[in-house]
């Protein structure tokens, strides 16, 4: 199909749109790969129940089981826009970008070489994954979690045994935290 004579003013409005610019709409389907927003200006789309779209990495900064935990068909949203699918004739949104990071507040509270202390989530052949706070986890890895290291994590822990880390490792831009148990001394 020729979009671009079929629907010019469709284009014409995504065209007119700038990255980081809020848009407000009404959410009008939930599907597994994503959530489509009808949004307040600009015409509608002739296939999808909406021009925006929110991928599901794009819904919230934690983690979540499906995306109706995030929205619901009928909310109202502000979302950033991020691009323009000419693919799909769709303006690509992120709900999460007009929210504060938590991890980003996180990190503004803590420092390499503090004590936290967290139940352990998840056993991973190379480590273990300890929550520290609301939405927050690091990583503990298989030499960090014992002296002498073990070979797998469950000879050392569970999932539910509540530990004491030590922050060894903080990075803003992957949004990741290192920790260690044989390092709290």
């Amino acid at each position: 199909m020729d979009w671009r004579s079929e629907h010019p003013e469709l284009r014409a409005f995504l065209e007119s749109l700038h990255r980081g610019e809020l848009l407000s709409g009404t959410v009008a389907a939930i599907e597994r790969f994503g959530v489509f927003v009808a949004l307040d200006d600009g015409p509608a789309h002739p296939d999808f129940p909406g021009v925006g779209f929110i991928t599901i990495p794009e819904l919230s900064w934690t983690p979540f089981a499906t995306a109706s935990d995030v929205v619901r068909v009928g909310q109202r949203v502000t979302c950033e826009f991020l691009q323009f699918d000419t693919r799909n004739l769709e303006a690509r949104l992120s709900l999460r970008a007009t929210r504060p990071d938590p991890f980003q507040e996180f990190a503004d509270g803590v420092a390499v070489g503090q004590r936290l202390r967290g139940p352990v989530t998840k056993l991973v052949p190379f480590g273990v994954f300890v929550r520290v706070a609301d939405g927050i986890e690091g990583l503990v890895h298989l030499e960090e979690l014992s002296s002498p290291p073990a070979q797998a994590p469950s000879e050392v822990v569970q999932v539910g045994d509540e530990i004491t880390v030590v922050v060894t490792a903080l990075d803003r831009e992957r949004r990741r935290l290192s920790l260690s148990r044989r390092r709290v001394g």
